[in-house]
């Protein structure tokens, strides 16, 4: 059986633009999406901290540590300058793969510089 897991989630990321007579998609920092594993032009979903909207859109580069996200097209009435976004990335796999696999999780600041990176969500507090 194959399952979707989680492959790679930018975590808090901030939205420095939105462009709207863009083709389409979501440009990131080049560093961030070397961090996370995810590859330009790959599907994405967007989880919007400050008003709740999810979408799915591909991924671009955007020049490398210049802490760009910039969500473009239809997708900017999703999105404004300083909202805070998680970005990720699934992958199917068979389960004895998801079994032992673990995502790539980057935590940017508010300038979307990378302070850690993790293979696994920390536990929360009961």
């Amino acid at each position: 059986m194959f399952v979707n897991m989680l492959k790679a989630k930018i975590h808090r990321a901030t939205v420095t633009r939105v462009e709207l007579h863009y083709e389409g998609s979501c440009a990131i920092d080049e560093a961030l999406l070397e961090a996370a594993g995810i590859r330009e032009y790959e599907q994405i979903h967007i989880y919007n901290i400050n008003n709740g909207e999810r979408f799915v859109t591909y991924a671009i580069r955007a020049e490398r540590n210049s802490g760009v996200i910039s969500v473009n097209g239809a997708a900017a009435h999703k999105a404004s300058e300083g909202d805070l976004i998680i970005i990720a990335a699934y992958a199917g796999m068979e389960q004895a793969e998801a079994d032992r696999y673990a995502p790539r999780l980057v935590y940017p600041d508010e300038h979307n510089v990378i302070q850690r990176t993790a293979g696994s969500i920390p536990a929360q507090a009961a």
